[in-house]
């Protein structure tokens, strides 16, 4: 499949977030815009409309054993994501589909209708042991596909029928739709949500991520959580260089007075096809801002664009990633976030009977 090269001229999408459509890695071949002296612009192609398909997947929980991940099950009910986080880490992913992590995650989507049947025959295999399973741990759970498919609702159900706990983060409001769903999951200490805040400034929030909530309505998200009694964190990320850092103690401010008592940040990641996408996105928006942004990032990844050491990969390295660490830890501290947090109760888990299954007479 013939992508964009890299080289193309660029062009801003309003509503999307990647301003080409990069070949990805393990593309076979791309193709390269020339302009022949006729108008370019009229040969351009026009607004990227949004495509889903489903995809019939042949297991839906994902293990993985990275030390610095802080759950070991996660299930993905939509791969690519509408959001258009110009910075997602899971952009490179649609590569091994043959499809370009630029526009292609942002507007060629696959749900999964499968994942709730799934769920439940892996939850009834003989040798499944509960532990936490992190929803949406690439793309977001919440995304606009889950209006029209509610594959995330499914799947909640399915985890409150075992008592299956379970963790999400995202910065979508379609989760206020499951907000008695989530209630009753919390009751019996089996879910913890994350907001993801990036940014309380509206305008750089629709440049960064121009398909999310805005900043007021996420921290009304948080708030109404709260107010159910389900225990909500405030996830910070990424912190860009010179873009958002400086608002880092106002998110975990406004988060906290909105009812977060948990918080976490993670330094801009940029692995593989993000960092030429960011490039192109700092050139686009911030270009006099472009050459210390970037010099920021490779001070802290080691004199690279990404350094992906588990050791270090979420919260960076050198003087500025040192600096942003401990104003995390002393904003936490005087902002009273991350005193206290419960595991949830994996004892609860036990299998529902089904259809037909023989009742026990004792």
């Amino acid at each position: 499949m013939a992508n964009d090269h890299p080289d193309n001229p660029t062009r801003y999408h309003r509503g999307r977030g990647a301003v080409s459509n990069l070949a990805g890695r393990f593309a076979s071949s791309t193709s390269t815009l020339e302009n022949d002296g006729w108008d370019l612009e009229e040969a351009l192609p026009g607004r990227p409309q949004t495509m889903a398909l489903p995809e019939r997947a042949k297991s839906i929980i994902a293990t993985n054993r990275s030390p610095d991940i802080p759950f070991d099950q996660s299930i993905n009910p939509y791969r690519g994501c509408e959001h258009g986080c110009i910075y997602c880490y899971a952009r490179p992913a649609h590569a091994y589909v043959d499809l370009s992590p630029g526009l292609d995650f942002e507007t060629r989507l696959f749900f999964k209708p499968d994942a709730p049947a799934l769920l439940e025959q892996a939850l009834r295999k003989p040798g499944y042991r509960c532990s936490p399973i992190a929803l949406g741990s690439n793309t977001d759970p919440y995304q606009p596909l889950e209006r029209q498919h509610r594959i995330t609702r499914q799947l909640l159900e399915v985890m409150l029928r075992f008592r299956q706990p379970v963790t999400i983060v995202t910065k979508g409001q379609l989760i206020l739709d499951d907000l008695p769903l989530l209630a009753e999951l919390a009751r019996e200490n089996l879910c913890r949500v994350a907001i993801s805040v990036t940014t309380l400034d509206s305008e750089l929030k629709r440049r960064l991520e121009p398909r999310t909530a805005g900043p007021a309505a996420r921290l009304r998200i948080i708030e109404a959580l709260s107010g159910a009694d389900i225990p909500v964190a405030v996830m910070a990320a990424p912190m860009i260089p010179a873009i958002n850092d400086g608002e880092l103690e106002a998110i975990l401010s406004a988060a906290r007075d909105a009812g977060a008592d948990q918080a976490a940040y993670i330094l801009l990641r940029l692995p593989h096809e993000v960092a030429p996408l960011f490039r192109q996105w700092l050139q686009e928006h911030y270009p006099q801002r472009m050459t210390h942004v970037m010099s920021l990032v490779n001070q802290s990844r080691g004199g690279r664009d990404y350094d992906s050491d588990f050791t270090q990969r979420q919260t960076g390295s050198g003087v500025f990633a040192q600096l942003l660490q401990q104003r995390f830890r002393v904003a936490c501290r005087q902002l009273g976030l991350n005193r206290r947090r419960r595991d949830l109760d994996c004892s609860r888990f036990a299998l529902p009977p089904r259809a037909g299954d023989q009742q026990s007479l004792f």
